[in-house]
């Protein structure tokens, strides 16, 4: 964990699905030696996310699992895809989709918030919880999707 707490990055969603934006993120993550808890409460979001990541690059593949796959071995995953924020592969980043929540103080190096912005609901969410981790005291940036997919990063 970062000094003091974990750094809240939050991804706003506006040219494409998660499922595209998500792959170069995951795959930073594990360049860094990092593994990943992606958390969502929607098994459809599961589902697109785990195919996803067989098949978002041609050229290379990003190692994970669903926690809910019989017999897998979830401490052993680098990408662990998940329902709860329960941290059964040692993950050093969190993902939290869908309005998951997860304390400011979370033990985990970074926590990634990703919302689409024409969700209210959602976007609501992630501004409480951003409002929260500044209030924490913590790290905090925030990002908007380019016209072409990638980020930028907005000063709030």
């Amino acid at each position: 964990m970062a000094d003091g707490g974990p750094e809240w990055w939050f991804y706003h969603l506006e040219r494409t699905t998660l499922e595209q934006a998500v792959g170069p993120l995951l795959e930073k993550c594990l360049e860094r030696g990092w593994r990943v808890l992606a958390v969502s409460p929607s098994p459809e979001r599961r589902a697109a996310l785990d195919q996803a990541l067989w098949t978002y690059d041609d050229q290379s593949f990003l190692p994970h699992g669903e926690a809910a796959a019989p017999g897998l071995p979830v401490e052993r995953q680098p990408i662990l895809i998940a329902s709860e924020t329960d941290n059964a592969n040692g993950a050093a980043a969190l993902l939290l989709m869908d309005g998951v929540d997860a304390s400011p103080d979370a033990p985990f190096e970074r926590c990634m918030v990703m919302f689409d912005g024409g969700d209210s609901e959602t976007r609501s969410k992630a501004r409480a919880q951003f409002k929260a981790a500044k209030d924490a005291g913590l790290v905090t940036r925030y990002f908007q999707q380019t016209g072409r997919g990638g980020w930028s990063e907005a000063g709030v």
